[in-house]
């Protein structure tokens, strides 16, 4: 009788165990961080956002400026201090319940110092529940303008420059590896951390040729690899600011912006919003459609992995003191939801791949791209990624 006992107990134990696994979320569903929610010290360097509450102010203060106009978007939550760690607990907290496992920060250097910061280590890193959720880095390494600033008319008045040159590649990556690199939540890929780079124009510009590009990744992978780490998996964001080269293709006679990526040893593909490579002023139906469609090519063009993306909305008219910008119209969770079908049915295509799947965004207030609960949609956005990925 004791052994039968003992063999049921360690039945029931292995049925517990094996129905947990099968629970076990299947995907990886990634969302960009914006961290501009909050009293980042620089925006005194740039003389906008005087209340203290980021780019919370342009929203707030956001009109309508058509008929059937949806602005201002106001969030359900309030305007919380995203360098608060209990408000990065509530996020972290909400998005796991709702199936986003990954956020992808984006991450500033701009004159050999950080800008926005605070969200990522003052917040995230320090919310108690940190260590369930991983995360990555974009570096968005696009040239700072007049495009932040809600007051300003002119959109290509330069605050930072983007690029950088070797030495402050250098000393930045030192920073990343140390204090992000080696966090044990940092999302990796064949057990390589992942850095994405926003603009890779502007980065083989900064660095003087796709030559010295090449060189100071290499060192890049090098130092990771000192450090400890299995190398650092690069990731291209893929628009019009991936170049395309013949560098390092003797006898090619194609300009591809496959050449670049190969040239340069990056791992990864993905995009960050459906608004680089589909015209806006049109129904969220097609363009969704019409970007998802793209699918199929960016797969079959690179010889490295592409990762789907999904993106929202676009509508950044807080980000305008003038007449209406083109925004996309009719967005829906419904609608989003059908395009997070097509991302995981790609993502189902290729099971050699890791199933990551990229979303615009988190909390784009000023660019209208948020999975973040509003007051007319509530939490209809984050229901869709929890229907169709958890």
């Amino acid at each position: 009788m004791k052994n039968r006992l003992c063999l049921l107990f360690v039945f029931l134990c292995c049925s517990i165990f094996a129905f947990g696994e099968g629970k076990k979320q299947q995907y990886d569903v990634a969302a960009y961080i914006w961290p501009a929610y909050h009293d980042e010290p620089r925006f005194k360097e740039i003389n906008i956002f005087p209340e203290g509450k980021g780019e919370w102010e342009a929203i707030y203060k956001a009109k309508p400026k058509f008929e059937g106009h949806r602005q201002p978007r106001v969030p359900l939550w309030g305007y919380l201090d995203e360098a608060d760690p209990k408000v990065q607990e509530k996020k972290i907290d909400t998005a796991l319940e709702y199936g986003v496992n990954t956020f992808i920060f984006d991450w500033y250097w701009y004159d050999d110092k950080p800008f926005l910061e605070r969200v990522l280590n003052e917040g995230f890193l320090k919310a108690r529940n940190n260590e369930k959720m991983k995360f990555y880095l974009m570096w968005a390494n696009h040239t700072q303008t007049g495009y932040l600033d809600p007051n300003e008319p002119d959109k290509s008045k330069v605050f930072w420059k983007g690029e950088v040159n070797f030495d402050i590649f250098d000393r930045f990556t030192d920073h990343v590896i140390k204090d992000y690199f080696m966090k044990p939540n940092y999302y990796r890929i064949d057990g390589m951390p992942v850095f994405a780079i926003y603009e890779l124009s502007t980065f083989i510009n900064g660095l003087g040729g796709m030559e010295e590009a090449k060189k100071a990744l290499d060192h890049f992978r090098k130092k990771c690899v000192k450090a400890g780490l299995k190398g650092v998996h690069l990731q291209a964001i893929l628009w019009h600011a991936l170049p395309s080269t013949l560098s390092g293709v003797p006898g090619d006679k194609l300009d591809t912006q496959d050449n670049t990526v190969k040239y340069l040893g990056f791992n990864s593909l993905t995009n960050y919003q459906w608004v680089h490579f589909v015209s806006i002023n049109q129904d969220y139906a097609s363009w969704g459609e019409k970007a998802v469609s793209k699918y199929k090519e960016f797969s079959e063009s690179f010889s490295i992995p592409y990762f789907p993306h999904v993106s929202i909305d676009w509508d950044n008219n807080p980000r305008f003191p003038g007449g209406p910008q083109p925004a996309v119209s009719n967005v829906t969770p419904q609608k989003f939801e059908k395009f997070l079908y097509k991302a995981k049915e790609f993502v189902d295509k290729h099971p050699d791949q890791t199933p990551l799947v990229t979303i615009n965004a988190w909390n784009e207030w000023g660019e209208g791209s948020y999975l973040e609960p509003d007051t007319e949609f509530k939490y209809g956005f984050l229901e869709a990624v929890k229907k169709v990925f958890k």
